[in-house]
């Protein structure tokens, strides 16, 4: 007699009432998940992964709704459960890691707490024993100082730090069904790979089940039983994972193991056959003298002692703690032309360092030389009136949270020319606006569209055409492309390449992601507990690593089979 699934999904239709009518997000969907194993649902976005998670815990919103179908979680009919049921479920039996942490997390409370609220209301601990639970929960997701970070609130954590917060609390009850939508988009590679084993350790030694949501076809590769491929809102391939990878069948799979980055490719080999490639008839730039030139660089934050009370602040002034350090006085230079990748786990200091040298944040001590010219000892606050500001611009790693929300597109790329570049609107702004549209391959038929019209991909084109609006020598990148789809990602990373080459920019790449970075860069930098740890090119960094760190970075990459 066959087990009965843990899951089971069968004609599953999710509608979406709109202003424009109807909309079907996930058509004649079929999903069986048995126990004990993980399945792994691919697609771009827009494909209706999330939705089917979203219909599963019954958490549509009030825009959707389940036409037809039927979802049974082992004898249960979850169409047909009330909300106590439903509520009671949520959490003890099955459990959701969702994409974007910060809106999972209540950001007034502090991260230790909301992780007890769930051992507590699950019944999963006592009063007396829920805070070690809590902090034992943090360690077993790499949150370095969990004690400390215990009394955090979500501002205070990094986006990594808010996701492993979130996988946490996920875990908590150690529920049977866990469903992760793209669980480690915000988490360096080797976090991820101890995630996903602790993931994988939990299903395997408690006969749990998981549903991996993912772009990341690597991901899905490495750590999945069985994938299934969907397609705007359809299932178009299902098979176990070692097969659908060596022997893809669908031409949407193709084209997925295609834009996925990995040893031995270029950027253009990223690229569907049919896309037109970027005119490389002129010479590209040639990389010149150092542009920037980071010496001694230093930046210290004040701690605060953790759960301080009212009786201590009254009490007896105690020694104060040592600074937390977290860039430790690192060197290094970005020459005109180059591309310089600056890798390594969260909370290393790569962005504290991007920060500084975009003159957001202030160093403790050291030098930043751009042109010649010392910009550390311009206090942050001050740089934006500098003539310099125009020549150094940024791409943020959220595109959404970096555009203002009442701005049109057309009104954010044109925001750095009204400011700093001479414009005062009119047919001469448009005309340029429209022109650095075209040359990130916008449509012009976007530009009056607002940000929450756009997807990801269009949205990421709009930074990155604010960012180069200007003609700035060098161009901060924080993680460009973390939360794009593989197709899209391989479009913008070709796009980054030719403005580089035409335009003769300097880059400084902020990535955990170790394949995009050997596409893109020239040299690398490798940081850990804010220092560096190894420097050179990236084929010698990349392919013959002298650091036993950054072999364990590189070891810890999933990807798929050849």
């Amino acid at each position: 007699m066959t087990a009965l699934p843990l899951l089971d999904v069968r004609d599953l239709t999710v509608e979406f009432a709109t202003r424009r009518g109807t909309v079907q997000a996930v058509i004649d969907l079929n999903l069986t998940v048995p126990k004990g194993e993980i399945v792994g649902v691919v697609g771009e976005s827009g494909s209706g992964k999330s939705v089917t998670s979203y219909a599963v815990m019954r958490i549509l919103d009030r825009a959707g709704r389940i036409a037809k179908g039927a979802i049974a979680y082992t004898n249960i009919d979850l169409l047909a459960a009330g909300e106590g049921e439903m509520r009671d479920l949520r959490g003890r039996e099955m459990s959701m890691i969702f994409q974007n942490p910060r809106l999972a997390l209540n950001p007034i409370r502090k991260v230790g707490r909301q992780i007890e609220d769930v051992l507590l209301q699950h019944l999963q601990a006592q009063p007396d024993n829920v805070k070690q639970k809590a902090i034992d929960l943090l360690e077993q997701v790499r949150i370095a100082r969990p004690e400390e970070r215990y009394h955090a609130y979500p501002f205070e954590l990094s986006g990594g730090m808010c996701q492993r917060i979130v996988i946490a609390l996920a875990l908590a009850c150690q529920p049977q069904l866990l469903i992760a939508d793209e669980p480690t988009t915000g988490l360096d590679v080797t976090t991820q790979k101890a995630v996903m084993d602790l993931v994988v350790d939990l299903v395997r030694a408690r006969g749990m089940s998981a549903i991996l949501i993912t772009h990341d076809l690597g991901l899905a590769a490495a750590y999945c039983d069985k994938v299934v491929v969907m397609q705007k809102g359809r299932v178009v391939e299902t098979a176990a994972s070692a097969a659908i990878f060596k022997a893809p069948e669908h031409p949407y799979t193709m084209k997925l193991m295609r834009a996925t980055p990995r040893p031995g490719i270029t950027l253009h080999d990223l690229l569907p056959a049919d896309t037109p490639l970027p005119d490389r008839s002129a010479a590209p730039a040639a990389i010149g003298e150092p542009l920037l030139v980071v010496e001694g660089l230093v930046k210290e934050y004040k701690r605060q002692e953790a759960g301080r009370s009212l009786t201590k602040l009254f009490a007896k002034k105690a020694e104060p703690l040592p600074p937390f350090r977290a860039v430790d006085g690192i060197s290094f230079a970005v020459r005109r032309g180059e591309s310089v990748g600056l890798v390594g786990e969260s909370g290393c200091g790569k962005s504290t360092t991007s920060m500084m040298v975009m003159r957001l944040i202030d160093p403790t001590q050291g030098r930043i030389t751009f042109d010649g010219q010392d910009i550390a000892a311009v206090p942050a606050r001050g740089f934006a009136a500098s003539p310099l500001r125009k020549r150094i611009q940024m791409v943020f790693q959220d595109p959404t949270e970096s555009l203002n929300p009442r701005y049109t597109v057309a009104r954010a790329i044109a925001d750095p020319l009204l400011r700093m570049g001479g414009f005062r609107g009119g047919a001469k702004l448009r005309d340029k606006v429209e022109a650095l549209a075209t040359m990130v391959g916008l449509p012009h038929d976007l530009l009056d569209r607002f940000p929450h019209q756009l997807s990801g991909g269009q949205k990421a084109r709009v930074g990155i055409a604010r960012a180069i609006a200007l003609n700035p020598d060098l161009v901060i990148l924080d993680e460009p492309t973390a939360a794009l789809d593989v197709s899209v990602q391989a479009v913008v990373l070709n796009l980054l390449q030719h403005l580089k080459e035409t335009l003769g920019m300097s880059y400084l790449f902020v990535s955990h992601d170790l394949h995009v970075v050997r596409l893109l860069c020239d040299r690398v930098i490798v940081m850990r507990q804010g220092a560096i740890v190894e420097e050179g090119t990236a084929q010698e960094v990349l392919e013959a690593p002298k650091a036993d760190y950054t072999r364990e970075l590189l070891s810890a990459i999933p990807h798929p089979p050849a």
